[in-house]
């Protein structure tokens, strides 16, 4: 199928039209009989502004489509030309986190060997994907990259073969209008501890069994197998951060000097160096040479040290607990104490959580762990086959009274050797993302963003300030719906998780229908914006991850193929981060995506694209106009939709419903104005003063408008004033608007929609459209028993 022919849709301004031409297809009468507007008999016209690139596209951050570059500027991405510019992408990709030779069956055998050449895709295959993002607007890409994937054989052994496959890849981006910020990404610490990320010889330089873990539990590993689909493990996975392995590894890298200071390794010159150092030291150097293989590239805009790091044992405050509000406790979920003693080899009683209503899991039975007696440290490793915590007289076996004991209780809130209290941003994260952020920069140019994200589910802690993050710094937190994350389904009712484990009233943080659903995740991820806000001031913030799951609903969508409520909870989604005015990156576009694997990584199904749904190779055109790209995508119209791209101006408001295809923008010029004076952390009233914003050098702005809904209709656009003029062109998706004066403190309102309108997907209820008749009969029903009642007692009146 070939692209459909440059702009086939046509395109009304309404408003002021003294001196426009004749529609290109013939004038028409006083009155449109299909929108009911004034005789409106205009052609789109070429725009004035002679720094608008001619060959560009709203959604295009390449030099061309940029004027050189994009830079930070307050809460903002900002342009060559001064304009705001919203970034949104996708997580390329999920199947990043396992190599292309992975073998569930020989896991965790041959670890040194594996090669993660292809992923995402082969290269052959990057035009087919990037046309097919570009289409759709998602031209911002977070890529991920893990440690494994880089250096899996061995320390200071580099995969060249993976680098140059990288290079090569994303050095096709600036093509197709994408940009990138290359991300280490990693879940739990690695693969051999349940999760994606370090290398295998991480865990073994600790000391750890990489074949000796499952049994007392120190790692769930069924997951990485090809597990995880089943209901009984289900959302396991994520419990892993508490585990053994995985908290060993994060308290290790962080704080190995503090709190593991006995445990010595010999580093790439056969120095002797403590845990922390040989670490840290070899993931920065990893990070340096990534940096230096693409970091020239065009496309790359910048760096993100770590994907939802973990403080692992610091700042635990028992060992007998981990904090329920927190922590995920589902399956068999062992204290620290209990981990200790079934990683050295003591079969150990361990509850077992359920999940439950209206708490998310209830303890429901206890078992007895590792009858099998399995150490999970290795004889000739670094700690002799002793566990580190115990080596450390953190506890101890009694072996008279045949039971372990705890012998220092407070270890990991405190330092061992002052008494000082410590916390994990303060001590241990804030020094070394400056650290990071040196290494990259020193191996790039200092203009380069690093992003950095706290712990997940947690706001932007206070203590972030100016002195303790690197420059150029871009806040980077995730967002998911934690409730339907855990559940796997989705209905007309939701809930506030955040708010919940915040101490929120129960009451207000239950939402009906789907417009409870925008609202409430609006609010929570406003919230998160605005912390950001608050504790960073005015530096930008992006959602690096927020998805859904493809298998809502026991994957009754893969049996019907109606994608009902995906759409739905997708939509709720966009439109809550539209009213923030937040970029985002989506998790996540994954090519090997199947109905019955998923993302073939824990259970996971997130990804609304599936190659084998697609159509390849000379059957694809990559024209942004080419319907033959959409082929492999599930619920398009929820996430393919309208946003402004790049704003000669301050954006304040954003709006779009995919049930009718209409929008709504307003931005301000910087300068004088009723609010000027606002500094506020609100997302809707940001700075809008001339001296809070860069001197703008265009006056257009470029609005992303997919062909998906503009094509074989009429695009009326109003609000704009006499003199505005404007240019829709479906052949680049894009809507340029240029008004007759940048005028400082004037703001921009544009309403735009199709005629006719997109067909319906669902209809936005709430409460009151579904339950006003009960409540109506129900309050009937209350009132007259009070009336017969107060009857019934004014005639036992003498």
């Amino acid at each position: 199928m070939h692209s459909r022919t440059n702009s086939e849709a046509s395109f009304i301004l309404v408003g002021s039209e003294s001196g426009r031409d004749a529609d290109r297809r013939g004038s028409k009468d006083s009155t449109d009989a299909e929108t009911g507007q004034a005789d409106v008999k205009s052609k789109p016209l070429k725009l004035q502004d002679t720094n608008q690139p001619s060959q560009s596209f709203a959604h295009d951050w390449s030099t061309v489509g940029t004027g050189g570059k994009l830079y930070v500027h307050g809460r903002h991405f900002v342009d060559a030309h001064g304009r705001v510019c919203n970034l949104r992408g996708v997580n390329l990709s999920g199947n990043c986190k396992t190599p292309t030779n992975h073998d569930h069956d020989d896991f965790p055998a041959n670890h040194a060997d594996v090669t993660f050449v292809g992923r995402p895709f082969p290269l052959e295959e990057a035009p087919d994907h990037f046309a097919r993002l570009r289409r759709w607007g998602l031209t911002f890409i977070r890529f991920l990259v893990t440690w494994e994937a880089v250096e899996h054989a061995g320390p200071g052994i580099y995969d060249t073969d993976y680098l140059s496959y990288i290079r090569n890849l994303l050095s096709l981006l600036p093509q197709y209008g994408l940009t990138a910020f290359v991300v280490l990404h990693q879940d739990v610490w690695s693969r051999y501890s349940g999760g994606s990320g370090a290398p295998a010889w991480t865990l073994e330089a600790v000391g750890f069994d990489l074949h000796g873990l499952e049994e007392p539990g120190a790692a769930w590993l069924r997951g990485i197998k090809g597990g995880g689909h089943i209901e009984d493990e289900r959302g396991l996975w994520p419990c892993g951060y508490q585990k053994l392995a995985a908290a060993t590894m994060a308290t290790c890298f962080w704080a190995g000097d503090m709190f593991a200071p006995k445990l010595k390794v010999k580093n790439t010159d056969g120095e002797e160096v403590s845990i922390q150092t040989f670490l840290q030291t070899a993931f920065l150097n990893m990070w340096q040479v990534v940096a230096n293989t693409v970091g020239d590239l065009e496309g790359i805009l910048g760096f993100e040290i770590m994907n939802e790091p973990h403080r692992g044992y610091v700042e635990l405050c028992s060992m007998h607990a981990f904090d329920y509000n927190t922590d995920l406790h589902l399956g068999h979920v062992p204290t620290a104490f209990q981990s200790f003693m079934l990683g050295a080899g003591h079969p150990t009683a361990v509850g077992f959580w359920t999940r439950s209503f209206p708490m998310p899991t209830r303890r429901t039975s206890t078992k007895v762990l590792n009858t099998a007696r399995q150490n999970a440290w290795r004889d000739d490793g670094p700690t002799k086959g002793i566990c580190l915590w115990e080596m450390h007289g953190v506890w101890g076996w009694d072996s008279r009274k045949d039971e372990g004991v705890v012998l220092r209780e407070s270890y990991f809130t405190k330092d061992p050797m002052t008494g000082r209290k410590v916390d994990w941003y303060e001590d241990f994260f804030y020094p070394f993302v400056n650290r990071w952020a040196e290494v990259v920069r020193g191996a790039t140019s200092p203009d380069k963003l690093v992003l950095a994200e706290p712990i997940p589910n947690e706001f932007c802690p206070a203590s972030w300030t100016a002195d303790r993050r690197p420059p150029n710094m871009v806040y980077a937190p995730h967002w998911y719906d934690l409730n339907a994350l855990f559940t796997k389904a989705f209905g007309d009712f939701t809930v506030n998780v955040q708010g919940l484990s915040r101490g929120m009233f129960p009451l207000k943080a239950f939402y009906w229908g789907h417009q409870g659903a925008r609202d409430n995740f609006a609010l929570q991820i406003r919230n998160i914006v605005e912390a950001g806000y608050r504790s960073l001031g005015e530096k930008p913030v992006i959602i690096g991850e927020c998805g859904i799951p493809m298998d809502l609903n026991k994957g009754e969508a893969f049996k019907t193929d109606r994608w009902h409520w995906q759409t739905r909870m997708m939509d709720a989604m966009l439109t809550a981060l539209d009213r923030s005015l937040v970029g985002f990156t989506l998790w996540n576009y994954n090519p090997d995506n199947d109905d019955h694997t998923g993302d073939d990584w824990n259970g996971e199904n997130f990804s609304w694209f599936s190659r084998r749904r697609a159509l390849s190779g000379v059957w694809l055109d990559h024209a942004q106009t080419s319907p033959t790209l959409d082929n492999g995508a599930r619920i398009l119209r929820a996430f393919v939709r309208p946003y402004a791209a790049k704003t000669a101006g301050i954006p304040r408001h954003f709006s779009y419903e995919m049930n009718t295809g209409a929008f709504e923008y307003e931005w301000v010029v910087p300068g004088p104005s009723a609010d000027a004076g606002a500094q506020s952390p609100s997302v809707d009233r940001p700075p809008v003063t001339a001296d809070a914003h860069p001197a703008l050098k265009s006056k257009v702005t470029e609005i992303y408008v997919p062909s998906m809904i503009a094509h074989d209709r009429k695009v009326v656009v109003e609000g704009l004033a006499s003199g505005d003029h404007y240019e829709y062109d479906e052949s680049r998706q894009t809507l340029s608007i240029e008004p007759a004066a940048l005028t400082p403190g004037h703001v921009h309102r544009v309403s735009v929609r199709v005629v006719p309108p997109l067909k319906p997907e669902f209809f936005v209820n709430n409460f009151w459209d579904d339950f006003s008749g009960h409540a109506v009969a129900v309050i009937v029903l209350v009132l007259s028993f009070l009336v017969a009642l107060l009857w019934v007692r004014m005639s036992e009146m003498p």
